[in-house]
């Protein structure tokens, strides 16, 4: 296990945005995979002990991936994102709210930029997350950041598992 891979969580309240910096010990085709396709991302898109299920996805522009995190006892988040850009292997944006178990949104909602690239063997995956609402961004953020730390842990434990059966 490599140790010495970056981690950086960083909120910048003026711009309502997040920047979040991880790499991971796997090469890009895999770490793409992991963010792009059902199968893996219900594996490790939910902060334990809760756990993720896709209702739909359609990883296309204008395509949706509409899933729930749910707690062990049974309660349901729904999410909405919506793809917005997609260069393959390198950059997809999305448009994500909260919503209903209908697909009614929680607006206001926040703007996803993820980046990708590789170099010896480690991949960085750059987000930035700008929230249309600084009320929203304040009211999410330490949860947030608690959240996404622990789904970022479980994403890199995959990536182990699923780099030893290639």
């Amino acid at each position: 296990m490599n140790n010495d891979l970056l981690f950086d969580f960083t909120v910048d309240k003026a711009a309502k945005t997040i920047f979040i910096t991880r790499e991971f010990d796997a090469g890009l085709s895999l770490v793409w995979d992991a963010f792009t396709k059902q199968e893996i991302l219900d594996q490790w898109a939910a902060p334990a002990p809760m756990r993720c299920k896709t209702k739909y996805m359609d990883f296309k522009v204008g395509g949706r991936r509409f899933y729930a995190m749910i707690s062990p006892e049974g309660q349901e988040r729904w999410i909405i994102q919506e793809y917005t850009s997609i260069t393959p292997k390198t950059n997809f944006k999305l448009y994500n709210s909260f919503a209903d178990k209908d697909e009614n949104p929680e607006l206001p909602g926040s703007e996803w930029d993820h980046n990708f690239s590789e170099q010896n063997g480690i991949t960085k995956v750059n987000i930035t997350i700008f929230n249309e609402s600084l009320e929203r961004m304040e009211n999410l953020q330490e949860g947030f950041r608690k959240g996404y730390t622990v789904m970022l842990t479980n994403l890199e434990n995959l990536l182990k598992s699923l780099s030893q059966k290639l």
